[in-house]
């Protein structure tokens, strides 16, 4: 993790602990739904602290294990690209999963229900 990384996770991790004080408020003087409102948008930030912790690792694990070619991508590219490569045909995705590429290997038959 480098230390734009490392900045972001502390500013997530303090609007947090902003948002949750603002929750404990809430539910003293306020009303309920306020509360529960605050209360979820605290846990937004430690979503992005966690996204931001698997994306360090994730960078970390390429840097040791890839091709020096394919070092030059950070790695939310890396995995864009791997996401893509793992992904069914160009016709499954255009057809909302129903048809698949000739040559694709998860085709199978496509069975018709007209009697």
């Amino acid at each position: 993790m480098n230390c734009s990384s490392r900045l972001l996770c502390v500013l997530y991790l303090a609007t947090s602990a902003g948002l949750a004080w603002v929750t404990v408020q809430e539910i003293r003087y306020g009303p309920a739904w306020a509360a529960c409102m605050f209360a979820a948008a605290s846990l937004v930030p430690v979503i992005a602290v966690v996204r931001e912790t698997v994306i360090g690792e994730q960078d970390k694990l390429l840097r040791k294990s890839a091709a020096p070619a394919a070092r030059g991508g950070d790695a939310a590219e890396a995995i864009v690209r791997a996401e893509l490569d793992a992904a069914c045909c160009e016709r499954w995705w255009t057809s909302l999963g129903i048809e698949h590429d000739l040559t694709c290997r998860h085709r199978s038959p496509h069975r018709s229900s007209a009697a």
